[in-house]
C-alpha cells in the first residue's frame, strides 16, 4: 500500500514546487527592477539563473534533481511544439510567399554557419591537446538556434558517441550553457543595438508596455465546445496534445525497435529520439488535419481546438523548459571546458548578428530593423524573444516580421532537416567532422547565392 507520508511519492512534484516558485519570484522581480525590466530577459530565464546562484548552498544543490530537470526540459519541448501545430492558423496579414521561403533560408543558413563557426573552434582546440570533444561545435546551432530542448538532446547523444571514444564530455551541461547564453544575447545585445539605433534617430522604441486588449474572438471561434460542460474545455485541449504526444512515443519506439542497418543504428536511431519536437509537430498537424476532415463530413458537429488555451499551454511548456534547463546546468561539470564555451558563445553571437543583419538590409528594405530583430532574437533563443524584441519597435505587428517568423517554420524545416542528419553522421569520427566541414561549407554558399541573388525589381 502506498504511503503518502512517504517522501518518493512527493519527488516529482517537489521539482515543480521548486520551478514554481522560482518562476514566480522571478517575474516579481523582474516586474518592479528596472534594470531587468529593460534588458527583456525571460522571466523564465531569471528563474533559471536563480536555482543556479544558490546551486553553491549544499542544501539546494541536494533539492534540485539535475535529472529530473534534464526530463522536464527534454518533454516540455517536445508539448509545447505539439500544442503549436495543433493550432487553426490564423494570419492577421498578408505577406509574400517568397519571403517566407527567403525567411526559412536565412533561418536555416544562420543554423549551418553557426554549426560551421562551432566547428571551426572546437576541432582545432582538441587537435592541438585540448580535452574536448572535437564536434562540440555543432551544440552552437542547437544552443543559439533552437534552444534548450536541442541542446540537451543533441548534448546527451555527443556525451554517448565521446564516452565510446573514450573521451568524457559532458554534452548536456555544454549545450544548455550555450542555449542560456543565447538568450542572454538576444535580449542584452538586442536592446543595445536597439537603443543605439534610437539614439541615432532610425527607429523610435516604445517607452512603455501596452496593455494587450482582447476580443471574443480572441478567446474562442464560432462553433467551439462550451466552456464546461461534462468536461472542461481546457481538459479537452490538454489530452489532445498528449494524445499526439503519445503518438510521438509510439512512432519514436517503433523506430527504435526496426532494423534499419549499420547506417540506421549508428545515425538515425539516434537522432530520432532527439526529435521529438519535429514528430510532434509533424503528427499534431495530422490530428489536426484528420479533426478537420471529420468536420468537414459532419462526423463532428463542434470545434475542439481552441487557438487561445493551446497558447497557453505552449507558452507555459516553453517557460518551463527554459527555466529547468538553465537549471539543470551543472558547473562542475564544465571544469576544462570554459575556454571553448566562451569562444564559441562569444564568436558565434558576432557572427550572428552580422550574418542577420546583412540579410534583413537585402531582404527586407521596407522594415529591415523590424525584420533582424525577430530574426537575431529568434536565432539566438526561441520566437518568443524574437517577438518580444520585434514588440518593442512593431507593437501591433503592422509590418509583415511577424507573419515572416511564424511562417517560415516549415520551409527552415524543408531547408535544414536533410542537414540535421549530419549531426548524427559528424561525432562518429573525426574524419566525419571534417568531411560535415566540408558539406556545410558547400550549403552555405548555396543559401547565399539564394539569398542575396539579384531580383528583378533590383535589376
Amino acid at each position: 500500500m502506498t504511503s503518502f507520508a512517504d517522501l518518493s511519492a512527493w519527488a516529482w512534484l517537489i521539482q515543480f514546487f521548486i520551478i514554481v516558485v522560482a518562476l514566480l519570484v522571478a517575474n516579481l522581480v523582474r516586474c518592479n527592477v528596472p534594470l531587468f525590466r529593460r534588458s527583456l530577459l525571460p522571466s523564465a530565464l531569471l528563474a533559471g539563473l536563480l536555482i543556479l546562484c544558490l546551486k553553491p548552498l549544499g542544501f539546494f544543490s541536494a533539492l534540485v534533481d539535475k535529472h529530473a530537470m534534464e526530463i522536464v526540459t527534454y518533454h516540455a519541448l517536445g508539448l509545447g511544439f505539439v500544442a503549436m501545430a495543433l493550432k487553426n492558423k490564423k494570419i492577421k496579414s498578408a505577406t509574400s510567399t517568397i519571403k517566407v521561403v527567403e525567411t526559412g533560408a536565412v533561418t536555416a543558413s544562420t543554423y549551418i554557419l553557426q554549426g560551421l563557426v562551432g566547428l571551426l573552434i572546437t576541432v582545432p582546440l582538441f587537435l592541438f591537446g585540448k580535452e574536448l570533444f572535437y564536434a562540440s561545435g555543432l551544440l552552437l546551432p542547437m544552443g543559439y538556434g533552437q534552444g534548450p530542448g536541442q541542446a540537451l538532446n543533441f548534448g546527451v547523444t555527443f556525451a554517448r558517441w565521446a564516452e565510446g571514444q573514450g573521451l568524457v564530455f559532458h554534452g548536456s551541461d555544454f549545450g544548455l550553457s550555450i542555449a542560456a547564453t543565447g538568450f542572454i544575447v538576444g535580449s542584452l545585445v538586442g536592446v543595445i543595438y536597439m537603443n543605439v539605433l534610437r539614439r541615432k534617430g532610425k527607429l523610435k522604441v516604445r517607452e512603455k508596455a501596452e496593455v494587450e486588449r482582447y476580443t471574443l474572438a480572441d478567446y474562442e471561434s464560432e462553433g467551439e465546445i462550451p466552456h464546461s460542460e461534462s468536461i472542461d474545455k481546457q481538459t479537452v485541449q490538454l489530452s489532445l496534445v498528449l494524445l499526439v504526444y503519445a503518438l510521438v512515443f509510439l512512432l519514436m519506439y517503433g523506430v527504435q525497435k526496426l532494423d534499419l542497418g549499420n547506417f540506421g543504428t549508428n545515425t538515425l536511431k539516434p537522432l530520432v529520439w532527439g526529435f521529438n519536437f519535429l514528430w510532434g509537430t509533424l503528427l499534431g498537424v495530422l490530428v489536426k488535419w484528420f479533426i478537420g476532415r471529420l468536420r468537414k463530413r459532419n462526423l463532428m458537429q463542434r470545434e475542439y481546438i481552441n487557438n487561445y488555451t493551446l497558447d497557453r499551454i505552449a507558452g507555459t511548456c516553453f517557460d518551463f523548459m527554459i527555466m529547468a534547463g538553465t537549471a539543470a546546468i551543472d558547473f562542475n561539470n564544465l571544469r576544462g571546458l570554459w575556454l571553448p564555451l566562451i569562444l564559441v558563445c562569444a564568436v558565434g553571437a558576432v557572427v550572428t548578428f552580422f550574418y542577420v543583419l546583412r540579410c534583413c538590409k537585402k531582404l527586407y528594405p521596407d522594415y529591415e530593423y523590424e525584420g533582424f530583430f525577430s530574426m537575431f532574437g529568434m536565432l539566438t533563443g526561441t520566437a518568443s524573444n524574437g517577438m518580444i524584441l520585434l514588440r518593442e519597435i512593431d507593437p501591433r505587428f503592422e509590418t509583415p516580421a511577424a507573419n515572416n517568423l511564424v511562417l517560415q517554420t516549415i520551409p527552415a524545416l524543408a531547408f535544414g532537416f536533410p542537414v540535421l542528419l549530419l549531426m548524427g553522421f559528424a561525432p562518429q569520427s573525426l574524419t566525419n567532422t571534417l568531411i560535415t566541414m566540408g558539406i556545410m561549407v558547400v550549403v552555405l554558399l548555396l543559401f547565399c547565392l539564394f539569398i542575396f541573388r539579384k531580383t528583378k525589381k533590383q535589376k
